[in-house]
């Protein structure tokens, strides 16, 4: 019986007997302690090529001589390292290897504690052939460029260490477009204000309106943008909440509406725009409350103030025009007393203008009571054109094509507009506004714009001639400004003018 229990049969292999014979002894404990020397002794027998030892210093028993190929095996057997079928191996690599059982597999590569006359010492040399499946690709043959491909200030090595070139001196990005001509110089800061020096408020909102919960559609928002083109000619228009009520949380005063009444070239388009008594409660709704009125009221006679316009019948303009305005703010005063209000607290300032859709018609028709500003930018020049108070209150305005009040015909469709005026339901019926009436109708030419605002926008434009400068230059450019630049023109500040700012602009085409 052998030593692991087995019976023997009779007959063995011969390299079974070799190696557990009788005279080999058994791997059992040692008598004598391991030291690190026995440990590194036994570790360099065993690793150590030719050498016939073992770490005991017993010989090895002789071993099958290996076998080396004649020729390179065509393809690389699994799981076997093949790099082509006419690689030149390195002289000092070990050779291919057939074990016992006829398999045959490459030499290991050399360890780091192999002997140096076991390590390649000359150069490997790839096939030219082709690879098998999964082989990486042989280094090139090329040379490297010489300039540099994805470090700036290094070139790859050629025959050396990388060599680090000089650096090209830096340059900001906007001088470096600017001298290949491929972008523009960055644009100029924006303007906050004009004149001698800052407002005393704050340019952004500081405090919201105080808001009724059973009543929110009562709020108004801090800003309203809106904008059109229609015939010949661009709208822009804005409204919003001056430094002061942004600062004290008060609501918007002014009211904006934009409106368009019918299609194609007989549409017309209104902007209305109002202004509430200051310090009075309830102002911003007086002047929600007007815009809708006149809106109302132009909306459903738009046709024939149309056919008037396209025909420049300015005296029946004007006392058209006139006869609505009364009759829309009467009919605030009245919802004053209502209300149970001061009429004088509930009401508003009220300036519209009256754009025709039509591009072979350039009339444009200003008409309104109350404060507030008409201007006219030409030829690099910003003019006032305000009607005055005494000619409002005479005879219509004077211009391009004006007709009498009454033509041959007897045509006074737009005096009348087919509406009879009812009786009061108020008595005693309340009094027509105390402001004159303003009214103008006047022919654009290409280029010219024009601007109908509030007092909060006229007057400081009147105040500071730098205002009118910049918006002049700013808006002669030949194309209107989108809405958020025509928003930022508008809200240039000026120290000493904190009222709310409403504003609508005109550019002809």
């Amino acid at each position: 019986m052998s030593q692991q229990g087995e019976r023997p049969t009779g007959h063995e292999d011969d390299w079974w007997g070799q190696l557990y014979d009788d005279s080999t002894g058994d791997t059992g404990p040692a008598v004598a302690a391991d030291s690190l020397d026995d440990r590194f002794a036994s570790a360099a027998g065993t690793v150590g090529e030719g050498s016939g030892e073992r770490g005991t210093g017993a010989p090895l028993p002789p071993t099958t001589a290996p076998v080396v190929p004649e020729q390179r095996p065509t393809g690389p057997e699994p799981g076997a390292f093949a790099p082509g079928a006419d690689a030149t191996w390195p002289a000092g690599s070990p050779p291919m290897r057939r074990d016992e059982r006829g398999s045959g597999a490459p030499a290991r590569g050399p360890a780091p504690w192999d002997p140096p006359s076991t390590r390649p010492t000359g150069p490997v040399t790839f096939p030219s052939g082709p690879r098998p499946p999964g082989f990486p690709p042989p280094p090139p043959d090329a040379v490297a460029p010489a300039e540099p491909t994805a470090v700036p200030g290094f070139r790859p090595p050629t025959d050396g260490p990388a060599r680090p070139t000089e650096t090209p001196p830096l340059v900001p990005p906007f001088e470096a477009a600017a001298s290949a001509g491929a972008h523009p110089a960055p644009p100029s800061p924006a303007v906050d204000y004009v004149g001698s020096g800052p407002p005393t408020y704050d340019a952004e909102p500081t405090a919201l309106p105080l808001a009724d919960p059973d009543d929110l559609g009562d709020l108004v928002a801090d800003t309203v943008l809106d904008g059109a083109r229609y015939g010949a000619c661009a709208l822009r228009a804005v409204s919003a909440r001056g430094d002061s009520a942004r600062f004290r949380g008060e609501p918007r005063r002014d009211a904006l509406l934009t409106a368009r009444f019918g299609t194609g070239d007989q549409a017309l388009v209104l902007v209305a725009m109002a202004t509430g008594a200051r310090a009075a409660p309830g102002a911003h709704r007086a002047a929600i409350e007007v815009c809708h009125l006149i809106g109302s009221a132009v909306g459903r006679s738009y046709l024939r103030l149309g056919e008037d316009i396209r025909a420049a019948r300015r005296g029946e303009l004007k006392s058209g025009l006139q006869r609505l305005t009364d009759r829309s703010l009467g009919r605030l005063r009245a919802g004053a007393a209502e209300l149970g209000v001061d009429p004088d607290d509930y009401t508003a300032t009220l300036r519209c203008l009256l754009l025709p859709a039509d591009p072979d018609c350039r009339t444009r028709v200003f008409f309104g009571v109350g404060a507030g500003g008409l201007f006219r930018l030409r030829d690099g020049e910003c003019q006032d054109i305000e009607p005055r108070a005494a000619e409002a209150a005479g005879e219509a305005v004077v211009g391009f094509g004006s007709l009498p009040s009454e033509t041959p015909e007897g045509d006074r469709l737009t005096m009348d507009l087919g509406i009879t005026t009812p009786p009061s339901p108020y008595e005693p019926a309340p009094e027509p506004p105390r402001d004159p009436f303003r009214f103008r109708a006047s022919i654009a030419r290409p280029g010219d714009i024009l601007l109908l605002c509030t007092g909060g926008l006229a007057d400081p434009l009147r105040g500071e001639p730098q205002l009118a400068e910049l918006l002049t230059e700013r808006w002669s450019t030949g194309e209107p400004p989108g809405l958020a630049a025509f928003l930022a023109d508008t809200l240039i500040r000026v120290k000493g003018y904190a009222d709310d700012r409403t504003a609508a602009a005109v550019w002809e085409a």
